[in-house]
């Protein structure tokens, strides 16, 4: 025991807890090379040891290996050894160097070169080692290869103490994590055995230098050694099942490559998955010798097959001269011609200042010939974003042009959109009308392709201007919203949306608004004859501000930020909080058929500014707009899987997004009814996020001090407008008693003004109704209201011709009680009540008695009672001598039973985004 006294006090402590309370250091050498070689020796400095040497491999093309430089930075001597020891014995002089440095302890993190025992054995603690695997599982160099070529569930790796055996050393510390059925030696890597390894590495020390590091004896069973996968080990054998295919080609992915003879050469494949039995490959076939059936070559890669009949997916080849393509391009490889560079575009030339150990760069110059390792793969990358932002590059497109030559032709060809992208396939359904013709893809869009629903399922959309059908329509069923959560989530947490800079996927985004700029009169009338919109105002508010919604959030995407925090309760007090603003990850959103294109606007574009992907489900009585906008969203450059479409019913697909585990936030727009529905379902799934924007029974206050014209036209508008298929529609207004005549009257007479008809006729005001059963039930609805003793002074039926028509309706002597006065129409029904002049709390009273709380207005020229009136109204929005004036910028959604969270303005990110407290002690 060991006396130990500070600040008056004394206390005893074992000689462990004495080692762990000063925090041991010891004197290391660091044996080996990489960036994992770096992470763990600037690590094991931050932790206080003394490295006193730092032995790696000598220069490569003159450049030094990145754990060489990080030390040398560091001022620590390296020692660069081209071999420890001559036929067997280890050379005296390199150990004797080693010796001087007085080490106590070897961490070799991955070393390439045979180290002798005069070394392993030399110092007081011995020598430990990263071993990528779960020892003894996969003893030897290809440990990570053979972990997926044996198809294990499991991986990790192991700290073991080194023997004079390969690999079979006392085991210190071992680490676990899953293997995913589509994970790559590179994956795996990236995601757990490099982070993880450092940090278990340095763990490894730490219980040495608290001398608590375990030596547990390696069991035999269960023991496997393989050989090391070089290139004439790893063919192909193709008398496999298709799992098994898959498992050896992602196994030699990328080094060395798992391999074939196809039409006479050596070719490589890389960037296999297991595709799902039941999808259909189109492409042209490709006769693979010894294979159980041709591959196809698809659009989206190259499909084989085991001999069980089930299929895999490779997505790059590569040829024997080093040339990498998609796979996807195999029978149009070498057929695009070359292309003249200007001035401007020769700027690309950077490479001189990556490879400074080659003399001259010419066009056939190979990129990792001339010594280029990773990290100048993404130094070449972010070298090209800085001459130009829009041409963007990801480091398969290095690895994929590696020669001079064929790197600028493909900067060159992405700068001027020739850069021969995969061609987006619709199968439109083309109509003449509105003196257009409008193209509609009618099929689900999953991860960046339109395909059919399973089984070919398909419903009819219908015009509910005539009630005639306007095409045929895929019908998701639950598979398809599997396939389209699962391509969501890979373009989360795989793809290059999730990692992209946020000004550009901004960029992506606002180009997305100018291509439905572009589209906006195609957009306008394919939305009147799927919803009924009247075409000018689906030009100016469906289209129009769906465009606006986009180029306002596309501006969010690089100002999401969090706030730095201070703390005081914390001892000692030097500390940083601060907070980040992530994205959520697969987000679903439910749109409902009034608006069917602003709708999706209002909730994509903020989802999608904060980094998201997203599955929509527009609905089913208007999907044709949504798939439109799918289309755009393709040709803008959006990323496959970011944007997925399902049309089909809510209470399949629907339902299935609610519950499925995968998803992590739901934003609804619909029924109070189904609202509850949904937020039950999400909780009991998987606790994911909801926003809800639900029913209104907004109130309108109108005052007799009111500008009696401007209060006709916007009470209105306030019910009348898009057909009275509003949420925020006025569901109810009260008209002060002296005024009340006064306002009907003028009421009736616009009405009497409005053209009720085809809305793509300029001068209609007033379209049918969405859908024929909402027409039923608005008819219902009015029967309703004059049983109960409303006084119905005009309209109040169907329109008796073609389509869904319904007539602008107004009720009078509305009671509260009343079935109409309580519950929404949504439709072109004016319900108004009367109040006494000078009860403004009674009706106060009267406006907020409903369980609704989404908007509401008041019209009055004294601004005293406006503001007082204001305050009190309980709804998320209050329209003061003003309605329906909502902006991009202004937060939108309600209070009560119509819901919680926002659309629109800065809220609307929040509802998309996940907030982490970072605390650091320093």
């Amino acid at each position: 025991m060991i006396r130990i006294c500070w600040n008056f006090e004394c206390t005893w402590m074992t000689s462990d807890d004495w080692l762990h309370f000063v925090g041991v250091k010891m004197k290391i050498a660091v044996i080996g090379q990489s960036l994992f070689g770096q992470e763990v020796y600037k690590e094991l400095r931050k932790d206080g040891h003394n490295i006193v040497g730092v032995f790696t491999i000598p220069d490569k093309d003159g450049k030094a290996d990145p754990l060489a430089t990080e030390a040398e930075k560091d001022g620590v001597p390296v020692f660069k050894f081209p071999r420890w020891r001559v036929k067997g014995q280890a050379i005296p002089e390199v150990v004797a160097q080693y010796k001087a440095t007085g080490a106590e302890l070897n961490v070799l993190p991955f070393c390439s070169q045979f180290i002798p025992m005069e070394v392993i054995d030399h110092p007081k603690h011995g020598s430990i080692i990263y071993h990528p695997s779960l020892l003894p599982r996969h003893r030897g160099a290809s440990a990570i290869n053979w972990t997926l070529i044996h198809g294990d569930k499991k991986g990790g790796f192991t700290v073991f103490w080194a023997d004079d055996g390969l690999d079979t050393g006392p085991i210190l510390l071992q680490r676990e994590c899953n293997v995913e059925p589509n994970d790559t030696v590179n994956t795996i890597y990236k995601r757990f055995l490099f982070p993880e390894g450092v940090k278990g590495t340095v763990d490894a020390v730490r219980l040495i230098a608290e001398g608590k590091a375990p030596r547990i004896t390696q069991p035999q069973e269960g023991a496997t050694y393989e050989c090391i996968q070089k290139k004439d080990n790893s063919k192909i054998d193709w008398n496999q099942s298709a799992e098994a295919i898959h498992n050896w080609i992602r196994g030699n992915d990328k080094v060395p490559g798992a391999w074939a003879e196809v039409d006479g050469q050596k070719v490589t494949f890389y960037g296999s998955t297991l595709v799902d039995n039941g999808t259909a490959a189109n492409g042209q076939p490709l006769e693979i010798p010894g294979a159980s059936k041709p591959g196809i070559v698809t659009k989206a890669g190259l499909v084989l097959f085991g001999n069980d009949g089930k299929t895999l997916m490779v997505k790059n080849l590569q040829f024997e001269d080093g040339k990498m393509i998609a796979a996807a391009q195999y029978f149009k490889a070498g057929s695009s011609a070359a292309v003249e560079l200007n001035e401007e575009e020769k700027t690309f030339a950077v490479w001189q200042s990556i490879l400074t150990n080659v003399s001259q760069i010419d066009d056939s110059t190979d990129f990792f010939k001339s010594g280029a390792a990773s990290m100048d793969v993404v130094r070449l990358v972010e070298e090209v974003k800085l001459r130009a932002s829009s041409c963007q590059l990801q480091n398969e497109d290095v690895y994929m042009n590696t020669t001079f030559q064929d790197f600028i032709q493909m900067c060159v060809r992405k700068l001027r959109g020739e850069d021969d992208e995969e061609e987006l396939v619709v199968d439109y359904v083309e109509k003449n009308v509105n003196n257009m013709t409008i193209k509609m893809p009618h099929q689900l869009f999953i991860n960046g392709e339109f395909v059919d629903a399973e089984g070919g399922k398909t419903y009819k959309t219908i015009n509910p201007t005539d009630g005639t059908a306007i095409c045929d329509v895929s019908l998701a069923q639950i598979s398809d919203v599997n396939k389209a959560v699962a391509a969501a989530k890979e373009a989360f947490e795989e793809g290059e949306w999730g990692k992209m800079n946020p000004r550009d996927r901004g960029r992506l985004i606002y180009k997305l608004a100018d291509l439905m700029e572009q589209h906006q009169e195609e957009l306008a009338t394919i939305e009147s004859i799927d919803s009924g919109a009247v075409y000018t105002l689906a030009l100016k508010t469906h289209v129009g501000m769906s465009i606006q919604t986009f180029r306002y959030f596309a501006g969010w995407c690089d100002k999401i930020q969090g706030s730095t925090i201070p703390i005081n309760q914390a001892r000692p007090n030097r500390n940083l909080t601060f907070t980040k603003k992530e994205p959520i990850g697969v987000c679903a959103i439910v749109i409902p058929w009034n608006y069917p294109l602003m709708m999706l606007a209002w909730k994509t574009a903020a989802c999608l500014a904060a980094g998201n992907t997203v599955v929509l489900k527009p609905a089913q009585v208007t999907p044709l707009t949504a798939l439109k906008f799918a289309e755009l969203a393709a040709r803008a450059g959006l990323p496959k899987g970011v944007v997925n479409i399902l049309p089909g019913s809510g209470a399949l697909v629907g339902q299935r997004l609610s519950d499925h585990p995968d998803v992590r936030k739901l934003g609804f727009t619909g029924s109070t009814e189904i609202g509850k529905h949904i937020m039950k379902s999400c909780a009991v799934s998987n606790v994911k996020k909801v926003s809800l924007e639900l029913g209104g029974k907004s109130p309108l206050i109108i005052f007799s001090d009111c500008d009696m014209d401007k209060a006709v036209r916007m009470g209105m508008s306030s019910v009348f407008f898009n057909k009275g298929e509003n949420c925020i529609a006025a569901g109810r207004l009260f008209v002060e008693d002296s005024i009340h005549d006064q306002f009907v009257k003028k009421v009736v007479e616009e009405i009497k003004k409005m053209k009720i008809g085809d809305p793509l006729d300029r001068s209609t005001d007033h379209g049918p109704q969405n859908h024929k059963a909402h027409l039923d039930k608005l008819v219902e609805y009015c029967q309703t209201g004059v049983k109960e003793g409303a006084t119905l002074i005009c309209g109040g039926k169907q329109v008796q011709r073609p389509g869904f028509f319904f007539e602008p309706t107004v009720f009078t002597d509305v009671q509260d009680h009343m079935h109409i006065a309580i519950e929404e129409s949504f439709g072109p029904v004016m319900i108004i009540s009367k109040f006494k002049s000078g009860e403004v709390d009674d009706v106060l009273r009267r406006a907020n008695a409903t369980e609704y709380g989404l908007a509401s207005g008041v019209f009055t020229r004294d601004i005293s009672k406006a503001l007082y009136v204001s305050e009190r109204l309980n709804a998320g929005t209050v329209f003061v001598n003003t309605y329906n004036k909502t902006d991009v910028a202004s937060p939108f959604g309600g209070f009560k039973q119509s819901g919680f969270g926002k659309d629109l303005g800065q809220e609307a990110l929040n509802e998309y985004l996940k907030t982490k407290a970072v605390t650091i002690e320093y």
